[in-house]
């Protein structure tokens, strides 16, 4: 049976895997040809806005973001960054990439897919995705994976794929730690968000905010558990 009527829709990098250890894996290979004083740089440049701080005015999506425009003011070009994010996805949930889930979220999904569908949306490809959930201890509590969704163009497809619609049966909580990508779609269909964000874009306009993604457990459940519970047969 699956859940017809309710969507918890998730991002990946940043909200139910987090950790720095892939963008890191990503910013290694990214740098890897070039000499050792400019990898140095990009590195240590990555590592301070990582721990909390900024970088000459830069205003990056994402870590990941953040590493294609240090390396692109270092010569990488776009093809040596292709090949080094598929290089971080093939390291993902190793000890070249190490990433954990947030505290508490495998029992939060237990407890909600009694009540909801979950969907996992992101633009990563289908490179060990399902180990990694595996790994972090959510093995088993993704109903649905959607890789390579091209955020935010992408998510409109996706959407209707799931019968969420400006008014319709399906309602839809997404949760992400971008506006852009994971959310403006969603708000724009009149459903409801989540930002995980200590510092929101000024565009941004979330139905909820919190610094991190345990601090939206109790929104999380009093949005799936407001609604009546609708089954389908698959």
């Amino acid at each position: 049976m699956s859940r017809s009527d309710t969507l918890l829709l998730l991002d990946f990098d940043g909200t139910v895997a987090v950790g720095h250890g892939p963008v890191r894996a990503y910013a290694r290979a990214a740098v890897a040809l070039l000499p050792a004083a400019d990898q140095r740089s990009v590195l240590y440049r990555l590592d301070a806005v990582l721990d909390g701080g900024e970088d000459d005015g830069l205003l990056p999506l994402d870590g990941y973001d953040l590493v294609r425009m240090l390396a692109e003011q270092q010569g990488v070009g776009p093809h040596a960054l292709s090949a080094a994010y598929l290089a971080s996805r093939h390291a993902l949930a190793t000890d070249q990439a190490p990433i954990s889930a947030p505290p508490g979220l495998a029992d939060l999904l237990a407890e909600l897919r009694t009540d909801a569908t979950i969907v996992l949306a992101t633009n990563a490809p289908d490179i060990r995705l399902r180990e990694a959930l595996r790994i972090i201890g959510l093995g088993g509590l993704i109903d649905r994976i959607a890789p390579e969704a091209a955020k935010p163009g992408g998510m409109g497809a996706l959407l209707d794929s799931l019968r969420v619609a400006p008014a319709g049966p399906v309602r839809v909580l997404s949760v992400g730690d971008v506006w852009a990508n994971d959310l403006a779609p969603v708000a724009a269909r009149g459903h409801t968000t989540a930002l995980i964000s200590r510092c929101p874009p000024p565009e941004a306009r979330p139905t909820h905010v919190g610094p991190d993604m345990p601090s939206l457990y109790p929104q999380l459940r009093s949005w799936v558990q407001s609604s009546p519970l609708t089954l389908i047969a698959e």
